[in-house]
């Protein structure tokens, strides 16, 4: 029997189905798919008159996400999911991977010009709300985007 599925909030829980989905894209997890899907997540944003603003937030975070899924999941594949509310974007991002926790404590300094390790800081950045569940299934991240 499987263990229950493990949840962590990371900073407040996101719930889900607040609004109407924009876009859902299944990809393989590889480094072509960041691109296309930050396309999309830009796409989506100007076919909605976001501000300029929430554009770049959408398309950091998008990228950001799916970076992490091809570089620590271990996943064959993920899936995006844009979904809007009155004032909010959600972007929900899923794998089918099992996260890899880093072998040791980071030995480089927290330096916003470094190349990798970031990204998270940068979707905390732009976003209001952040959570992750784990399970035996992969992993569900959600955040949410102020517009």
């Amino acid at each position: 029997m499987a263990e229950p599925a493990r949840s962590e909030c990371l900073r407040e829980p996101v719930p889900a189905g607040a609004g109407r989905i924009l876009a859902v894209a299944a990809l393989t997890a590889s480094a072509h798919a960041v691109p296309r899907l930050r396309r999309m997540a830009t796409a989506v944003a100007r076919g909605r008159g976001l501000s300029d603003a929430a554009e770049e937030a959408l398309a950091v975070v998008v990228s950001e996400l799916a970076t992490n899924v091809v570089l620590h999941s271990g996943s064959a594949d993920l899936t995006v999911m844009l979904e809007a509310g009155d004032a909010e974007l959600t972007v929900e991002v899923r794998d089918r991977g099992r996260w890899r926790e880093r072998p040791g404590p980071r030995c480089e300094e927290a330096d916003m010009d470094a190349e990798f390790g970031r990204g998270l800081a940068l979707v905390d950045a732009y976003s209001v709300a952040r959570s992750v569940r784990r399970s035996d299934e992969g992993t569900l991240m959600r955040v949410v985007i102020a517009l």
